[in-house]
């Protein structure tokens, strides 16, 4: 079991029981600061929410980000929860949002979790059928959705007679009878300036199911994530006892809003700790708004992480002379660190401004990163930690430090969190398990899921498989659901095999599994996506397909020389390309089956 080992003094936190309390004390110590800034002008109070502006309304990307700040953010909690209230939501109510990453989202999420009813975010590239089955499953009566998600909305109300109440984020064409998110807020500001306050009065048990979160890979039966308060509230305040965050912070919000990692530590966490977060337009307006909004901290998964990476090398090595100072520079800066002298930012500074010129720590989740390319960023002055999480621990239960890292570890456990290994093999293999406040209720209505996953103790099992070094920090191999089992019992994780081919440039992404023989035995197969840049360099393969046998070749070579580093039993032994990348979440994982 992990003993709670951090080397330098935790941060200090402040005491916080509810997400209420938490929105109540922030407002009261950073009213006037920034919450948000966004470039939708009705959130930044800009034009009129029934304006003919907002009916003709279209995000301009040259339109400079707006700030909004934390009291008017509180206060339009507030006013919507009132609102809300108004029109008839309870705390039987479920309330599902279905949108981007929009002010809305944000405002919506709060006034509804605050104790006047359950929230149910959904991911907001579900398909038709899905929306359907998670809105049914999780009993949702009022559905909240954007503008651009209306079509799959409307092509669905016969099939959720459940929902009594259509809010739309943008406003309604003419004739049409949903509601208007601003609407709803306005009258509940009007009845909340008249004396009503039923809604600040309204009871929270930080104990209570009050969020409903679906795990990635939904089914005819989905698994619903219960979280209370209490969960969230003790994963926040052990989160920022690990790594410093604070008012002076400016995070840029990429990730899908609905997955827990983004809610909890892109969303939540800022509005905790004081900081300002600006809304990101989309995947290809990253480094503009970086550049504009010049965020000190970004959370990434680790396709974002590469790209980042592939960028910076793919301009330094575009030009001879540049290359020449790149690599002078690296040498000369981990020369002046070895003495206490940290000259990187300064010698970097025209990679740092790409980015904005302002990022101090780039906090990667969602899936093991390569320690090699987390080393680069590094040492470029890019601070860069990891975590490890799963949306039933409301999500994380390590995390690295900024001044105390591993970089091929997920981290420590946080504090009032415990972690051990079940079953370790002679290795100290075993599967990760988890206990903590932070661990959920169970899943909604399968109290047999629920048993399968949290033991009679309180342990949480991850189905991941890891073991623990000696200074405690979680080393994940892989998952239980991909290990590769041989005739011999020998224990095959994937994602070793995946991460080692993926080192190489030819190779963009690997999964790896069991292909079964004729004598019941398993083979390593790799199915391979070669990369098209790196193809196109090499004077033999460029313009070749993918797929093409010489490019399956050179390939094949790459395999060689991973398996002359791998014992027998793990070596590939059958390979095949494609020539497309494999299909992810919306959290950027392969899809493996």
């Amino acid at each position: 079991m992990t003993k709670n080992v951090y080397k330098y003094p935790l941060e200090e936190v402040r005491e916080i029981t509810d997400l209420r309390d938490m929105l109540r004390q922030s407002e009261a110590l950073y009213g006037s600061r920034t919450a948000y800034l966004t470039k939708d002008p009705i959130a930044a109070r800009e034009i009129a929410p029934r304006s003919q502006e907002a009916a003709e309304l279209r995000i301009d990307h040259k339109r400079p980000y707006k700030p909004v700040t934390y009291g008017q953010f509180a206060k339009d909690v507030r006013d919507l929860g009132t609102g809300l209230m108004k029109l008839g939501v309870t705390a039987q109510s479920r309330v599902a949002i279905y949108a981007e990453t929009r002010y809305e989202w944000y405002v919506t999420y709060l006034a509804v979790v605050s104790g006047l009813a359950v929230v149910v975010p959904l991911d907001k590239e579900q398909p038709a059928n899905e929306v359907v089955n998670l809105v049914t499953s999780s009993e949702a009566d009022v559905l909240l959705f954007s503008k651009g998600k209306k079509d799959v909305v409307d092509s669905i109300r016969d099939q959720i007679p459940g929902v009594r109440h259509y809010i739309g984020f943008d406003l309604p064409e003419q004739g049409e009878s949903d509601l208007y998110f601003w609407d709803i807020l306005k009258e509940g500001a009007e009845a909340y300036q008249a004396g009503d306050r039923a809604y600040d009065d309204l009871p929270i048990d930080p104990e209570a199911m009050q969020i409903l979160l679906f795990t990635s890979g939904t089914t005819s039966n989905p698994k619903a994530v219960m979280l209370s308060h209490k969960n969230i509230c003790k994963n926040l305040m052990g989160m920022c006892s690990m790594t410093y965050i604070g008012p002076d912070d400016v995070f840029l919000s990429v990730l899908p809003i609905h997955h827990t990692y983004e809610c909890t530590c892109g969303y939540l966490c800022p509005l905790y700790r004081g900081c300002s977060v600006a809304i990101c337009e989309g995947l290809r307006y990253i480094v503009p708004n970086m550049q504009e909004a010049k965020p000190s901290i970004v959370l990434v998964v680790p396709l974002m992480m590469e790209a980042f990476h592939r960028g910076i090398m793919k301009k330094v090595k575009g030009d001879p002379e540049l290359a020449k100072k790149f690599k002078l520079g690296l040498k000369l800066t981990k020369g002046l660190r070895k003495v206490g002298i940290d000259l990187r930012r300064k010698i970097f500074s025209s990679v740092h401004e790409n980015f904005g010129g302002n990022i101090r720590l780039l906090i990667a989740g969602g899936a093991a990163i390569a320690p090699e390319l987390m080393s680069d960023m590094q040492d470029l002055g890019f601070g860069c930690i990891q975590g490890y999480g799963l949306t039933e621990c409301a999500p994380i239960l390590a995390l690295n430090r900024t001044h105390y890292f591993n970089n091929r570890s997920a981290g420590l456990a946080l504090p009032g969190v415990d972690i051990k290994i079940l079953d370790p093999d002679e290795n100290g293999i075993g599967e990760i398990a988890g206990r903590g406040d932070n661990v959920m209720l169970g899943y909604y209505k399968n109290e047999a899921a629920t048993r399968e996953v949290i033991d009679e103790d309180g342990w949480f099992h991850t189905g991941d498989y890891g073991y623990l070094d000696p200074k405690q920090f979680v080393i994940i191999t892989g998952r239980k659901a991909n290990l590769i089992v041989t005739k011999n019992g020998k224990n095959v994780f994937p994602e070793e095999i995946e991460f080692l081919l993926t080192q190489h440039p030819l190779i963009a992404e690997a999964v790896v599994s069991g292909k079964e023989r004729k004598d019941g035995d398993s083979i390593i197969h790799a199915e391979i996506f070669p990369d098209r840049e790196a193809v196109d360099e090499d004077p033999d393969l460029k313009g070749l397909a993918l797929t093409d046998d010489k490019v399956k070749e050179k390939i094949d070579q790459v395999v060689k020389e991973v398996n002359s580093g791998l014992v027998a039993y793990k070596t590939v032994r059958s390979t095949s390309l494609r020539d497309s990348e494999f299909p992810k979440t919306t959290a950027k994982k392969i899809i493996r089956h």
